[in-house]
């Protein structure tokens, strides 16, 4: 059985003889933390219209999309394998080593109709090899993604060595960065937006998305009731590695560049927006909608801070901030609330009358 997933369970709560939500039912879903990023979200978006020149533009809206397509693109699989109780750590790597393959087959005189394909290829190899660690040699995914963190960093250097290749054709690198007619929104919104309904679909709405939650809340519980824990897993190492490879494809085009350090640390950012956005670190518990409010509030702080001149090295220490508050602030919550259940009276059954 899935567990509460976000404010749509809210939404089911009891409601009043007028056919209005009660109080109980407001009051859950204002708690879920769904909602409270949103919440985050919307006044991060007030406070930076007000305060920061030049933020509510339509032409920094486009930026600020460009800016977090990547990061949004890679949380998606990522929810997934956090709701699971598994990481991959290694997703910012697999990006820069596509980027590598990228550009030295290029290089070399292979055509982009052929070098995009290879390198969605490449990306499920890596995801497989991350897979097969975990499930086959029953590795733990933080130490096995931790180590293909560092070996497809180190494979990116081997391939490209410290050229950058930018000679890619004005039709690809314009195109990456172009605008939907009409509008400042980039046509990566709709990859974007039309993933997300995918991955949303799958874990909100289908049987695999339910055993998901199974895994990550009891996994030996889920294995007992016939879940296929090992393939499951190893599905979701596959896609995350192929998203990652397809952000690693749109990066190299987007900035006209292919180089072995492209996205260097951008896997701090996935995990804090997705820990943001209300995924359980301890896996079972988390929502989609969550984890898209969570990239664009990471997101839009970032480019505030960016158009108030503040320096990338302070802009690291926000990022590492909310990570840190994205997992202290829910398990002092839960701990609170173990604690106040514990120092509740007993409630027994009422006594008989006289």
């Amino acid at each position: 059985m899935a567990p509460d997933i976000g404010p749509s369970a809210a939404g089911a709560a009891v409601e009043g003889r007028a056919g209005r939500p009660g109080r109980s039912a407001w009051r859950s879903l204002l708690r879920t933390r769904e909602t409270s990023v949103l919440g985050a979200l919307a006044v991060s978006v007030l406070a930076a219209s007000l305060l920061v020149e030049g933020f509510a533009t339509g032409r920094n809206g486009g930026f600020l999309v460009l800016d977090i397509a990547c990061v949004a693109l890679i949380a998606l699989p990522m929810t997934l394998i956090v709701i699971t109780g598994e990481i991959d750590l290694s997703v910012a790597s697999t990006l820069g080593l596509t980027s590598a393959v990228m550009g030295q087959l290029w290089w070399v005189g292979v055509p982009l109709e052929t070098i995009v394909p290879l390198c969605l290829l490449l990306g499920a190899v890596l995801g497989v090899v991350n897979g097969l660690l975990v499930t086959v040699a029953g590795l733990p995914s933080l130490a096995v993604t931790i180590g293909t963190m560092a070996l497809y960093r180190g494979l990116a250097y081997v391939v490209l060595g410290d050229r950058a290749v930018a000679d890619f054709p004005m039709s690809w690198t314009g195109g990456a960065t172009s605008r939907l007619p009409g509008t400042d929104l980039p046509w990566v919104a709709l990859l974007v937006a039309g993933l997300a309904v995918v991955f949303g679909v799958v874990l909100h709405a289908t049987p695999f998305g339910r055993a998901l939650y199974a895994i990550g809340s009891n996994e030996e519980a889920a294995r007992f009731s016939g879940i296929g824990v090992p393939a499951a897993k190893l599905g979701l190492f596959t896609a995350s590695g192929a998203v990652a490879a397809l952000a690693g494809v749109f990066w190299t085009l987007q900035y006209g560049s292919a180089r072995a350090d492209n996205a260097f640390g951008l896997e701090l950012s996935v995990v804090a927006a997705v820990l943001l956005g209300g995924v359980s670190i301890f896996g079972g518990r988390g929502a989609l909608v969550g984890v898209l409010g969570g990239v664009l509030l990471l997101g839009t702080v970032r480019n505030a801070l960016q158009l108030a001149d503040v320096s990338a090295d302070a802009l690291n220490i926000v990022t590492g901030l909310l990570l840190v508050v994205s997992v202290v602030l829910p398990n002092t919550a839960a701990r609170l609330r173990e604690r106040r259940r514990a120092a509740a009276p007993p409630q027994g059954p009422p006594a008989p009358p006289p």
